[in-house]
Protein backbone atom coordinates (compact mmCIF):
# COMPACT_ATOMS: atom_id res chain seq x y z
CA UNK A 1 0.00 0.00 0.00
CA UNK A 2 3.12 2.05 1.28
CA UNK A 3 4.41 1.64 -2.63
CA UNK A 4 1.08 2.46 -4.29
CA UNK A 5 1.54 6.08 -3.10
CA UNK A 6 4.91 6.75 -2.62
CA UNK A 7 5.97 5.96 -6.27
CA UNK A 8 3.94 7.90 -8.03
CA UNK A 9 4.23 10.92 -5.51
CA UNK A 10 7.87 10.72 -5.95
CA UNK A 11 7.35 10.61 -9.64
CA UNK A 12 5.23 14.16 -9.53
CA UNK A 13 8.14 15.86 -6.58
CA UNK A 14 11.20 15.27 -8.60
CA UNK A 15 9.85 15.24 -12.21
CA UNK A 16 11.53 18.15 -14.11
CA UNK A 17 8.37 18.48 -16.17
CA UNK A 18 6.24 19.06 -13.29
CA UNK A 19 7.99 22.40 -11.93
CA UNK A 20 8.62 23.33 -15.85
CA UNK A 21 4.92 23.48 -16.59
CA UNK A 22 4.42 25.08 -13.57
CA UNK A 23 2.25 21.97 -12.04
CA UNK A 24 2.26 23.30 -8.26
CA UNK A 25 1.83 21.57 -4.82
CA UNK A 26 -1.91 22.21 -4.69
CA UNK A 27 -2.26 21.09 -8.23
CA UNK A 28 -0.78 17.39 -6.23
CA UNK A 29 -2.85 17.88 -3.98
CA UNK A 30 -5.59 18.06 -6.54
CA UNK A 31 -4.68 14.85 -7.46
CA UNK A 32 -5.30 13.47 -3.90
CA UNK A 33 -3.03 10.71 -4.40
CA UNK A 34 -1.82 11.45 -0.17
CA UNK A 35 -2.77 13.60 2.16
CA UNK A 36 -1.77 17.23 1.93
CA UNK A 37 0.10 17.33 5.12
CA UNK A 38 2.12 14.21 3.32
CA UNK A 39 2.49 16.15 -0.05
CA UNK A 40 3.67 19.24 1.41
CA UNK A 41 6.29 17.40 3.41
CA UNK A 42 7.71 15.69 0.45
CA UNK A 43 8.27 18.56 -1.61
CA UNK A 44 9.84 20.44 1.48
CA UNK A 45 11.98 17.35 1.82
CA UNK A 46 12.88 17.48 -1.39
CA UNK A 47 13.73 20.80 -2.22
CA UNK A 48 16.09 20.91 1.30
CA UNK A 49 17.93 18.12 0.59
CA UNK A 50 17.01 16.39 -2.70
CA UNK A 51 15.22 13.86 -1.81
CA UNK A 52 11.66 13.45 -0.41
CA UNK A 53 13.30 10.46 2.58
CA UNK A 54 12.89 12.14 6.03
CA UNK A 55 16.06 12.03 7.63
CA UNK A 56 17.34 10.63 10.23
CA UNK A 57 16.98 11.98 13.88
CA UNK A 58 20.68 11.66 15.48
CA UNK A 59 19.06 10.30 18.34
CA UNK A 60 20.48 10.79 22.19
CA UNK A 61 24.03 10.80 22.43
CA UNK A 62 25.87 8.27 23.72
CA UNK A 63 27.02 7.98 27.36
CA UNK A 64 30.67 6.62 26.40
CA UNK A 65 32.82 7.13 23.90
CA UNK A 66 34.87 4.35 21.77
CA UNK A 67 37.43 4.49 23.96
CA UNK A 68 35.64 3.86 27.17
CA UNK A 69 33.80 0.66 25.52
CA UNK A 70 37.27 -0.43 25.20
CA UNK A 71 37.86 0.16 29.16
CA UNK A 72 34.80 -1.83 29.76
CA UNK A 73 35.49 -4.45 27.77
CA UNK A 74 39.24 -4.86 29.42
CA UNK A 75 37.22 -4.61 32.74
CA UNK A 76 34.77 -7.56 31.60
CA UNK A 77 37.88 -9.95 30.27
CA UNK A 78 39.52 -9.64 33.85
CA UNK A 79 36.74 -11.56 35.15
CA UNK A 80 33.86 -12.77 32.94
CA UNK A 81 32.05 -13.64 36.35
CA UNK A 82 31.43 -10.53 36.94
CA UNK A 83 27.40 -9.18 36.64
CA UNK A 84 26.67 -6.00 34.68
CA UNK A 85 26.34 -4.17 38.12
CA UNK A 86 29.46 -4.90 39.30
CA UNK A 87 30.96 -3.66 36.01
CA UNK A 88 28.89 -0.83 36.07
CA UNK A 89 30.37 0.19 39.35
CA UNK A 90 33.77 -0.77 38.27
CA UNK A 91 33.68 1.46 34.77
CA UNK A 92 31.89 4.34 37.15
CA UNK A 93 34.99 4.73 39.02
CA UNK A 94 36.90 5.23 35.90
CA UNK A 95 34.62 7.97 35.30
CA UNK A 96 31.45 6.78 33.45
CA UNK A 97 28.15 7.05 34.79
CA UNK A 98 25.72 4.13 33.32
CA UNK A 99 23.43 1.73 34.13
CA UNK A 100 23.85 -1.72 34.37
CA UNK A 101 21.63 -2.10 31.47
CA UNK A 102 23.61 -0.04 29.45
CA UNK A 103 26.21 -2.12 30.45
CA UNK A 104 25.05 -4.78 28.72
CA UNK A 105 24.18 -3.41 25.29
CA UNK A 106 28.06 -2.01 25.18
CA UNK A 107 28.81 -5.27 25.69
CA UNK A 108 26.59 -6.89 23.54
CA UNK A 109 27.82 -4.80 20.63
CA UNK A 110 31.69 -6.29 21.38
CA UNK A 111 29.54 -10.20 21.44
CA UNK A 112 30.16 -10.69 24.93
CA UNK A 113 26.82 -12.70 25.82
CA UNK A 114 25.82 -13.51 29.23
CA UNK A 115 25.26 -17.75 29.44
CA UNK A 116 25.29 -20.12 31.82
CA UNK A 117 28.98 -21.48 32.84
CA UNK A 118 30.30 -25.17 31.33
CA UNK A 119 30.59 -27.36 33.95
CA UNK A 120 33.49 -29.16 33.80
CA UNK A 121 36.56 -31.01 35.61
CA UNK A 122 39.19 -28.95 36.81
CA UNK A 123 42.70 -29.52 35.19
CA UNK A 124 45.82 -29.23 36.56
CA UNK A 125 48.87 -28.49 34.54
CA UNK A 126 49.74 -32.02 34.42
CA UNK A 127 46.27 -32.96 33.27
CA UNK A 128 46.89 -30.94 30.25
CA UNK A 129 50.30 -32.15 29.34
CA UNK A 130 48.64 -35.70 29.71
CA UNK A 131 45.87 -34.97 27.44
CA UNK A 132 48.79 -33.26 24.69
CA UNK A 133 50.53 -36.21 24.83
CA UNK A 134 47.69 -38.55 24.61
CA UNK A 135 46.44 -36.34 21.81
CA UNK A 136 49.34 -36.08 20.15
CA UNK A 137 50.12 -40.11 19.93
CA UNK A 138 46.72 -40.34 18.54
CA UNK A 139 46.26 -37.47 15.70
CA UNK A 140 46.62 -39.77 12.97
CA UNK A 141 44.12 -42.01 13.98
CA UNK A 142 40.78 -42.71 11.78
CA UNK A 143 37.40 -43.27 12.56
CA UNK A 144 37.89 -46.94 11.58
CA UNK A 145 40.71 -47.19 14.07
CA UNK A 146 38.48 -45.74 16.62
CA UNK A 147 36.07 -48.13 15.51
CA UNK A 148 38.20 -51.23 17.24
CA UNK A 149 38.12 -49.59 20.63
CA UNK A 150 35.64 -50.77 23.26
CA UNK A 151 35.26 -47.63 25.29
CA UNK A 152 34.21 -48.41 29.58
CA UNK A 153 33.38 -46.34 32.49
CA UNK A 154 30.93 -46.49 35.90
CA UNK A 155 28.21 -44.08 36.15
CA UNK A 156 25.48 -43.37 38.71
CA UNK A 157 21.46 -42.94 38.61
CA UNK A 158 19.66 -41.64 40.83
CA UNK A 159 15.61 -41.71 41.37
CA UNK A 160 13.25 -38.82 40.65
CA UNK A 161 15.04 -36.95 37.78
CA UNK A 162 18.24 -36.15 40.16
CA UNK A 163 20.51 -37.88 37.47
CA UNK A 164 19.95 -35.81 34.97
CA UNK A 165 18.48 -32.01 33.71
CA UNK A 166 14.91 -31.69 33.01
CA UNK A 167 13.04 -28.79 31.12
CA UNK A 168 9.20 -28.34 31.11
CA UNK A 169 7.11 -25.82 29.82
CA UNK A 170 4.26 -24.21 31.61
CA UNK A 171 2.21 -21.62 31.97
CA UNK A 172 2.49 -18.32 34.13
CA UNK A 173 1.26 -19.34 38.04
CA UNK A 174 2.27 -23.11 36.94
CA UNK A 175 5.90 -23.77 38.43
CA UNK A 176 4.98 -25.37 41.39
CA UNK A 177 1.61 -27.68 39.83
CA UNK A 178 2.49 -31.22 40.10
CA UNK A 179 3.11 -31.87 36.40
CA UNK A 180 5.66 -29.32 36.52
CA UNK A 181 8.00 -29.96 39.64
CA UNK A 182 10.98 -31.97 39.63
CA UNK A 183 10.84 -34.45 43.17
CA UNK A 184 13.59 -34.91 45.21
CA UNK A 185 14.39 -36.26 47.91
CA UNK A 186 17.00 -35.49 50.74
CA UNK A 187 19.05 -39.08 50.21
CA UNK A 188 17.82 -40.99 47.02
CA UNK A 189 18.89 -44.08 46.40
CA UNK A 190 21.58 -44.50 44.10
CA UNK A 191 22.15 -47.01 41.67
CA UNK A 192 25.70 -47.48 40.51
CA UNK A 193 26.47 -49.39 37.10
CA UNK A 194 29.20 -50.40 34.64
CA UNK A 195 29.18 -50.37 31.09
CA UNK A 196 31.34 -50.72 27.88
CA UNK A 197 30.08 -49.91 24.05
CA UNK A 198 32.24 -50.03 20.58
CA UNK A 199 30.99 -48.74 17.09
CA UNK A 200 29.57 -52.48 16.72
CA UNK A 201 26.84 -51.06 19.29
CA UNK A 202 26.51 -51.57 23.58
CA UNK A 203 27.98 -54.38 25.08
CA UNK A 204 27.50 -55.59 28.65
CA UNK A 205 26.17 -53.06 31.38
CA UNK A 206 26.21 -54.64 34.68
CA UNK A 207 24.63 -52.69 38.10
CA UNK A 208 27.41 -53.31 41.50
CA UNK A 209 25.15 -54.89 44.07
CA UNK A 210 24.31 -52.50 47.60
CA UNK A 211 27.25 -52.31 49.68
CA UNK A 212 29.50 -53.34 47.34
CA UNK A 213 32.97 -51.60 47.04
CA UNK A 214 34.07 -50.48 43.73
CA UNK A 215 37.41 -52.26 44.16
CA UNK A 216 39.85 -54.26 42.49
CA UNK A 217 38.46 -57.67 43.36
CA UNK A 218 35.13 -56.87 42.17
CA UNK A 219 36.58 -54.67 38.94
CA UNK A 220 38.67 -57.87 37.93
CA UNK A 221 35.37 -60.12 38.52
CA UNK A 222 33.61 -57.58 36.16
CA UNK A 223 36.12 -57.64 33.56
CA UNK A 224 36.46 -61.41 33.52
CA UNK A 225 31.99 -61.94 33.20
CA UNK A 226 31.40 -58.85 31.38
CA UNK A 227 33.87 -57.34 29.30
CA UNK A 228 35.55 -60.94 27.70
CA UNK A 229 31.88 -61.80 26.62
CA UNK A 230 31.56 -58.54 24.95
CA UNK A 231 34.71 -58.57 23.24
CA UNK A 232 34.21 -62.06 22.08
CA UNK A 233 30.77 -61.53 20.63
CA UNK A 234 31.74 -58.11 18.90
CA UNK A 235 35.11 -59.13 17.67
CA UNK A 236 35.59 -62.74 17.48
CA UNK A 237 39.15 -63.30 16.70
CA UNK A 238 39.83 -59.78 15.44
CA UNK A 239 42.18 -57.73 17.65
CA UNK A 240 40.66 -55.02 19.69
CA UNK A 241 41.77 -52.35 22.34
CA UNK A 242 40.34 -51.60 25.29
CA UNK A 243 39.86 -47.94 27.11
CA UNK A 244 39.49 -47.25 31.08
CA UNK A 245 40.07 -44.50 32.97
CA UNK A 246 42.96 -43.75 35.62
CA UNK A 247 40.15 -44.44 38.47
CA UNK A 248 42.25 -46.54 41.68
CA UNK A 249 40.80 -49.93 41.28
CA UNK A 250 41.56 -50.37 36.94
CA UNK A 251 44.94 -49.37 38.20
CA UNK A 252 45.68 -52.14 39.91
CA UNK A 253 48.48 -53.98 39.70
CA UNK A 254 46.56 -57.50 40.14
CA UNK A 255 44.44 -55.75 36.79
CA UNK A 256 47.13 -54.82 35.01
CA UNK A 257 48.32 -58.16 35.40
CA UNK A 258 45.21 -60.34 34.30
CA UNK A 259 44.76 -57.91 31.64
CA UNK A 260 47.85 -58.73 30.07
CA UNK A 261 47.04 -62.13 30.72
CA UNK A 262 44.21 -62.17 28.72
CA UNK A 263 45.80 -60.91 25.78
CA UNK A 264 43.86 -57.24 26.65
CA UNK A 265 45.76 -54.00 24.78
CA UNK A 266 44.77 -51.37 26.33
CA UNK A 267 44.27 -47.73 25.15
CA UNK A 268 46.19 -45.07 27.19
CA UNK A 269 47.61 -44.02 29.35
CA UNK A 270 44.23 -42.38 29.84
CA UNK A 271 44.75 -38.41 30.94
CA UNK A 272 43.37 -37.74 33.83
CA UNK A 273 39.57 -35.34 34.31
CA UNK A 274 38.89 -36.12 30.59
CA UNK A 275 35.36 -37.06 30.28
CA UNK A 276 35.36 -34.84 26.77
CA UNK A 277 37.68 -37.56 25.44
CA UNK A 278 35.41 -40.55 26.36
CA UNK A 279 32.46 -41.04 24.36
CA UNK A 280 30.97 -43.34 26.48
CA UNK A 281 30.23 -39.99 28.75
CA UNK A 282 27.65 -38.81 26.46
CA UNK A 283 26.13 -42.34 26.00
CA UNK A 284 25.61 -42.34 29.95
CA UNK A 285 23.87 -38.70 29.13
CA UNK A 286 21.86 -39.68 26.57
CA UNK A 287 20.70 -43.24 29.06
CA UNK A 288 19.96 -41.32 31.75
CA UNK A 289 17.67 -38.66 29.57
CA UNK A 290 15.60 -42.06 28.52
CA UNK A 291 15.58 -43.15 31.83
CA UNK A 292 14.09 -40.42 33.84
CA UNK A 293 11.43 -40.19 31.27
CA UNK A 294 9.97 -43.31 32.49
CA UNK A 295 10.03 -42.10 36.12
CA UNK A 296 10.97 -44.53 38.36
CA UNK A 297 9.55 -44.89 41.95
CA UNK A 298 12.00 -47.73 43.26
CA UNK A 299 15.33 -48.90 42.93
CA UNK A 300 13.86 -52.22 41.16
CA UNK A 301 12.06 -50.68 38.76
CA UNK A 302 14.64 -48.18 38.40
CA UNK A 303 17.15 -51.09 37.59
CA UNK A 304 14.84 -52.81 35.30
CA UNK A 305 14.36 -49.27 33.40
CA UNK A 306 18.45 -49.01 33.35
CA UNK A 307 18.32 -52.43 31.54
CA UNK A 308 15.72 -51.93 29.26
CA UNK A 309 16.80 -48.26 27.64
CA UNK A 310 20.55 -49.89 27.83
CA UNK A 311 19.88 -52.64 25.39
CA UNK A 312 17.57 -50.43 23.44
CA UNK A 313 20.39 -48.09 22.74
CA UNK A 314 21.09 -48.43 18.39
CA UNK A 315 24.43 -49.05 16.50
CA UNK A 316 24.08 -46.06 14.56
CA UNK A 317 24.66 -44.19 17.56
CA UNK A 318 27.01 -45.95 18.81
CA UNK A 319 28.82 -45.78 15.97
CA UNK A 320 28.46 -41.80 15.53
CA UNK A 321 29.91 -41.19 18.96
CA UNK A 322 32.78 -43.55 18.04
CA UNK A 323 33.02 -41.29 14.91
CA UNK A 324 33.34 -38.33 16.65
CA UNK A 325 36.40 -39.46 18.32
CA UNK A 326 39.29 -37.98 15.54
CA UNK A 327 37.17 -34.53 16.04
CA UNK A 328 37.76 -34.31 19.80
CA UNK A 329 41.41 -35.06 19.98
CA UNK A 330 41.81 -32.47 16.87
CA UNK A 331 39.93 -29.81 19.09
CA UNK A 332 42.18 -30.64 22.65
CA UNK A 333 45.15 -30.19 20.50
CA UNK A 334 44.04 -26.87 18.68
CA UNK A 335 42.62 -25.54 21.76
CA UNK A 336 46.45 -26.75 23.81
CA UNK A 337 44.95 -29.39 25.76
CA UNK A 338 41.64 -27.21 27.18
CA UNK A 339 38.63 -28.73 27.27
CA UNK A 340 36.74 -30.01 23.86
CA UNK A 341 32.77 -28.99 23.16
CA UNK A 342 31.99 -32.80 23.61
Amino acid sequence: MLEIIVLPLLTMVTCKETHKNGFTGKDIVATKIAPKSTIYRFIKNFKERGSILVKKASGRLRKSSKRQDRLLKRIQLRDQSATSAELAQEWQQAGVSASARTVRRRLLEDGLVSRRAAKKPLLSKKNIRDRLIFCRKYSEWTAEDWGKVIFSDEAPFRLFGASGKRLVRRRKGERYHQSCVMPTVKHPDTIHVWGCFSSKGVGSLTILPKNTAMNKEWYQNTLQQQLLPTTQQQFGEEQCIFQHDGALCHKAKVITKWLGDQNVEILGPWPGNSPDLNPIENLWSILKRRVDKQKPTNSDKLQEVIMKEWVAISQDLAQKLIESMPSRIAEVLKKKGQHCKY
